[in-house]
C-alpha cells in the first residue's frame, strides 16, 4: 500500500514550515501539531490522557483540604520574542504569579493558542519549548489545552491564554480590601523592567547596559514569603500600569490613601534613563516578574528580610505606608521634598505589553 494511501503525513518541518489552516482543522494535520510539537515539549501523565479535559487528583495541601483559586490571562505581547523572555515562557509566568499572589499553591494551568496561518513553525517551537521550560521551572505543569488557525492577516501571530488552578490553605486570606492605615508597602525589586524592555526592542533602541524583562515565576518566593508568619495584608504583581495602577487598585479596595516614599523605590539607572528618553514614568511601567505586599507595620522588617534572603527579593524595599485617606489618594514624596498625587493613568503608555 503507498504511503498517500496509508494517509502518510511527513514530519513537521520545524525549520522551514508554517502554519497552515488544517493544523487548526481537527484533521491529521491538526493531530500531528499537537503530538509532534505540543505533546513533545509539554507531555505529561495528565496532558497524556488526551481527552477534552484533564482529570486531576483531588488537591491537598499538606494532607488538608484547601480552597481552589482560579485565573485566567490573555497574552497579545508585541514583538513576541524580547530580550529576557518571549510570549512562552511569559503566558506561564503571568498566570503563575497570578495564583500565587492569592497566597495559593499553582497546580496546573491550561493553555489555548491562537496560530495565524503562515506563522513560522521554527518560531512556534521556540515560543512552546520557552513554555515548557517556564512551567518545569515553576513546578506547575499544562495539563490541558486547545489550539486554534485563523486566516492570515486575521491575528498576529500567535495569541496565548493561560488558565491556572491552585489551592489556598484555609485560614490565609489576601486581598486588595484588606489594607489598613499603618500597614507598610513592600516591593521586591526594581520597577518598570518588563516594559521598557519591550519598549526598546519596539523601537529599536539600545542603551550602554542591557535591558531585560524581568518575567518570572514568584512563587516561590510568595512560598518564602508566607512561612515567615508575618500578617501579609495583600500580594500584588503589579503589570499592566505597573505599580500606580496597582496601588491606586488596591486603594480603592480597602477605602485608604497610600503614600510612597520616591527615594524608597528602586529603579535600575538604565531604566530610569529609558523612561525618561521614551517620556514614561517608571512608575506606571509594567513588571513581569515583581510583587508589592502589605503587612501589618510590626512584622514589615522580618518580611524584608525573608525575601532579600531569596534570589528573586534581594532587592526588595520598603516604600511607603497606608494612610487615612476618603479620598483613596496614591501620593508620592518627591526626592526633592515635594508631593505629587499619582493618579490613574487616563490612556495606555504602553499597549501590548503582556
Amino acid at each position: 500500500m503507498s504511503e498517500a494511501k496509508r494517509g502518510y503525513v511527513r514530519p513537521l518541518d520545524l525549520k522551514h514550515g508554517r502554519v497552515d489552516l488544517t493544523h487548526g482543522s481537527g484533521g491529521r494535520s491538526m493531530v500531528q501539531l499537537i503530538s509532534e510539537l505540543f505533546a513533545k515539549h509539554l507531555g505529561n501523565e495528565y496532558l497524556g490522557q488526551g481527552n477534552d479535559g484533564a482529570v486531576l487528583p483531588a488537591p491537598t495541601l499538606e494532607g488538608r483540604a484547601g480552597r481552589l483559586v482560579m485565573s485566567t490571562d490573555c497574552h497579545v505581547v508585541s514583538p513576541l520574542f524580547f530580550p529576557g523572555g518571549d510570549i512562552g515562557c511569559l503566558s506561564v509566568h503571568g498566570t503563575v504569579n497570578d495564583v500565587a499572589v492569592m497566597g495559593a499553591t499553582p497546580l496546573y494551568l491550561a493553555a489555548g493558542f491562537v496560530l495565524e496561518e503562515g506563522f513560522p513553525l521554527a518560531d512556534l517551537a521556540r515560543i512552546v519549548e520557552s513554555m515548557a521550560h517556564a512551567a518545569a521551572e515553576a513546578g506547575v505543569p499544562v495539563v490541558t489545552g486547545d489550539t486554534k488557525v485563523v486566516e492570515r492577516g486575521k491575528g498576529d501571530g500567535v495569541f496565548i491564554t493561560t488558565t491556572g488552578v491552585g489551592i489556598l490553605p484555609d485560614g490565609l486570606e489576601l486581598g486588595g480590601a484588606r489594607a489598613r492605615p499603618g500597614d507598610a508597602v513592600i516591593i521586591s525589586g526594581s520597577m518598570g523592567d518588563h516594559g521598557v524592555a519591550i519598549m526598546s526592542k519596539r523601537e529599536n533602541l539600545s542603551f550602554d547596559a542591557p535591558i531585560e524583562s524581568d518575567t518570572v515565576a514568584l512563587n516561590g518566593l510568595i512560598a518564602a514569603m508566607l512561612a515567615t508568619g508575618a500578617d501579609l495584608r495583600c500580594l500584588r504583581d503589579p503589570t499592566r500600569g505597573g505599580l500606580a495602577a496597582t496601588l491606586n487598585e488596591i486603594a480603592g479596595q480597602s477605602g485608604v490613601g497610600v503614600m510612597l516614599h520616591e527615594k524608597a523605590i528602586p529603579v535600575k539607572p538604565v531604566v530610569s534613563a529609558a523612561c525618561e528618553f521614551l517620556g514614561l514614568d517608571p512608575l506606571y511601567v509594567a513588571n513581569e516578574g515583581k510583587l508589592i505586599a502589605i503587612c501589618a507595620p510590626a512584622d514589615a522588617d522580618r518580611l524584608l528580610a525573608a525575601m532579600r534572603a531569596h534570589p528573586l527579593g534581594r532587592e526588595a524595599s520598603r516604600i511607603g505606608e497606608v494612610i487615612v485617606d476618603d479620598h483613596h489618594f496614591v501620593q508620592l514624596t518627591t526626592a526633592f521634598g515635594g508631593k505629587r498625587i499619582v493618579d490613574w493613568l487616563a490612556g495606555d503608555q504602553l499597549p501590548r505589553i503582556c
